[in-house]
């Protein structure tokens, strides 16, 4: 009765939380909304700020705010495009250049978007940037962080479910099965997610970066440059979050045509 409950709930959540998100078109996953996630959002970015050195009045610190104010805007035409005018009235964009050398640069849910130093030498110039940007804010865009979030809600439901399913065997059967469990839902289902998501991205970016006015066929080259830097180091592709550079690369030459195809529909022509 009780593993049937709980099923139960686990179907309704799932039928009553898919939406279409307008840039994938696919239906999401999602149990928060903005509303909830946005303010808990602005607030995290406001903390790391204060306990992070910004770097301000730099060529640098310039080139990350036009940039990202140029992606912010491909997102307006792009939305607009879609027919999805309303889609981005919650978001508060910011753009700030963190003193760090780590290799990395992030988006919050809202706009709330952070560049490292350390990245600044892989991207070289405007188009490396903006291919990194593009692709931050494009998991923003898709809602990626409420849908990890409302994934994890359902992995950890499912260990529920299994504890609740194996509750008349030995203790030690029963941290066999989670131990079985925490290591299929991670391979077979968390990390493909993952995975996708980040494709996703790299499509939307590509596009962003397209309207915004950088040539995505530039992106290539970035992404070669990151490969280089990582020499050779990254784990197997099914045990990622990401995909394998190779992978990643080949994607990004296939989907160049269609951004050039979606900006050009928004007055941006690369011959």
């Amino acid at each position: 009765m009780k593993k049937h409950l709980l099923l139960g709930v686990c179907a309704l959540g799932l039928i009553y939380s898919c939406a279409t998100n307008p840039l994938t078109g696919k239906k999401s996953l999602n149990f928060v909304s903005n509303s909830e996630l946005f303010p808990s959002s602005f607030q995290q970015y406001g903390t790391f700020l204060k306990e992070n050195k910004v770097i301000t009045g730099t060529a640098d610190a310039r080139r990350v705010e036009t940039v990202g104010m140029r992606i912010k805007a491909a997102a307006e035409k792009y939305l607009t495009y879609l027919g999805q005018t309303q889609y981005l009235n919650d978001y508060r964009w910011e753009y700030k250049l963190i003193d760090n050398k780590e290799v990395n640069a992030w988006c919050m849910p809202g706009g709330k978007i952070v560049v490292y130093s350390g990245i600044l030498p892989i991207t070289k110039d405007d188009t490396g940037l903006a291919t990194v940007m593009g692709h931050e804010v494009s998991h923003a865009l898709a809602n990626h962080g409420a849908q990890r979030m409302s994934a994890a809600q359902l992995q950890q439901l499912g260990a529920v479910g299994v504890a609740v399913a194996t509750g008349s065997q030995s203790a030690e059967n029963q941290q066999m099965w989670q131990q079985y469990y925490g290591l299929g839902s991670q391979v077979g289902v968390m990390l493909p997610f993952s995975r996708s998501h980040e494709s996703e991205a790299d499509k939307i970016g590509l596009t962003l970066m397209a309207i915004a006015g950088y040539n995505p066929d530039d992106s290539i080259v970035f992404w070669q440059r990151m490969a280089a830097q990582s020499n050779g180091q990254a784990p197997p592709e099914f045990l990622s979050t990401h995909p394998s550079d190779a992978t990643r690369i080949a994607n990004l030459k296939a989907l160049i045509p269609e951004a050039k195809a979606t900006a050009a529909k928004v007055g941006i022509i690369y011959r």
